[in-house]
């Protein structure tokens, strides 16, 4: 089933993690904070004549028409002076690497160096980007059509606004909504085309502990919605129900869906015949890149006792009694390695510069973040060679399952097994100079 509708009508969903992220740079006092608040007829961000009155990303889920649901960041000045200033501009340089749209905000009288180097760190990380040009009312026509000029030189065509007078606010809209269209890659859906008219598809969906009240986790709602969408049949059961659920139906699933802690279970309780994936897979393929993330888990043959492993969460849930990422994935590790490992914990949205000390990278899912922020850390840490995979495709191998739950998707399962055979990549090459994932 190829989804004929993703990109824009794929970020009318709900889910942070889904939206049109734009992230809004520029010098203190360029006028970021006034030109969200025109943008979305809200009183969103705090305006004040102060320089650094933003002092970190500050993230707003809101509504932007005609996209829908967005989520805009407000970053603090890139020429922020002093230590604590210096750290800021790192912070908000760092965003580049989570949104979809970078609205580049200068002044209107003329481009500072600070701007250029913003303008050329922009381009070196492929973001695309509207470069807007505020305070329209206080520069003098030469001036402004020496910076318009200046701006078409660089590669971008201005948009020239007065955001405190919300003075031509709707043709930053415009270019926002022309960028999505054209140059912001689609989320892929969870389930590919995996599911087809007609089709039978069980999802096993043990009751997280982490999950909302009375809700099943996003991954779960997002696969039994693509499913509903391809005119496919849904059977959601527990995973104590498996085995009675398969022998119920007439004909076979055309797949089995399950969570990555029961996936053992549930391999062995389907028939060799019915293919079977996890979430997180397939969380892996939509999100990520699923032939990178089958080649990081063949590091795990190859961990020793003492090697440093990184666990990312993206979000900041509550950890429960038996954390998945702080508690089960270490326990399986030392088992499979024959002691413990130098395991270290990063939530949260930051990420190390210098990555080459680990041996083995373990992201979650990341449905809370967008796919280009999930891209972004795999190219940071290839540059790095530093392996990297993701909860789920952990799970799996660990459990000895791996090769059945990649049947679905044939290119990452030879990834994994020429991983397997020739380790050199993963362990001796040479690891280059470290550089963030901006660089």
């Amino acid at each position: 089933m190829t989804n004929p509708v993703i990109g824009i009508a794929s970020r009318m969903q709900t889910p942070k993690g889904l939206r049109l992220h734009i992230g809004l740079f520029g010098r203190r006092n360029a006028g970021k904070s006034s030109l969200i608040n025109a943008l979305t007829n809200q009183k969103i961000a705090i305006v004040s004549d102060v320089p650094g009155t933003t002092t970190d990303p500050v993230e707003k889920a809101c509504e932007l028409a005609p996209i829908g649901p967005v989520v805009f960041i407000d970053t603090a000045g890139i020429d922020d002076v002093g230590e604590l200033g210096g750290l800021r501009t790192e912070r908000s340089l760092a965003v580049l690497g989570w949104v979809d749209v970078a609205l580049i905000v200068c002044d209107a009288k003329a481009l500072t160096e600070s701007e250029l180097e913003l303008i050329g760190t922009v381009k070196s990380t492929a973001t695309p980007a509207v470069v807007v040009l505020n305070k329209a009312d206080t520069a003098d026509s030469q001036a402004l059509t020496a910076t318009e000029n200046q701006v078409r030189e660089l590669g971008y065509e201005p948009v020239t606004v007065c955001a405190s007078q919300k003075q031509n606010i709707d043709a930053v809209r415009e270019a926002i909504v022309k960028l999505a269209q054209s140059a912001v890659d689609p989320d892929l859906p969870l389930l590919g085309d995996l599911v087809h008219p007609g089709d039978t598809v069980m999802l096993v969906t043990p009751i997280d502990t982490g999950a909302p009240k009375g809700r099943l986790i996003l991954p779960q709602v997002q696969a039994i919605r693509e499913i509903l969408d391809a005119d496919a049949k849904c059977i959601v059961v527990r995973e104590n129900r498996l085995a009675e659920a398969l022998a119920n139906e007439k004909e076979p699933p055309a797949f089995v869906v399950t969570d990555s802690q029961v996936v053992q279970s549930v391999v062995d309780q389907t028939p060799k015949e019915i293919p079977v994936t996890t979430f997180s897979i397939q969380m892996a393929y939509s999100k990520c890149d699923l032939v990178d993330m089958a080649r990081g888990a063949a590091m795990i043959d190859f961990l020793r006792p003492g090697d440093k492993v990184m666990i990312c969460e993206t979000c900041s849930h509550h950890p429960q009694p038996d954390d998945i990422g702080r508690k089960k994935l270490p326990r399986w590790l030392a088992k499979k390695v024959g002691g413990e490992l130098d395991v270290e914990v990063v939530v949260g949205k930051d990420f190390p510069v210098d990555l080459t000390p680990y041996k083995l990278i373990l992201q979650c899912g990341g449905c809370v973040v967008t796919r280009r922020h999930m891209l972004t850390r795999l190219a940071q840490a290839k540059r790095q060679n530093v392996p990297m995979t993701n909860y789920g495709v952990a799970i799996s191998h660990l459990q000895g399952v791996l090769e059945r739950a990649l049947e679905l998707h044939p290119e990452a399962m030879k990834a994994f097994h020429e991983a397997r055979e020739t380790p050199s990549w993963l362990r001796d090459a040479p690891a280059p100079k470290y550089e963030s994932a901006n660089a």
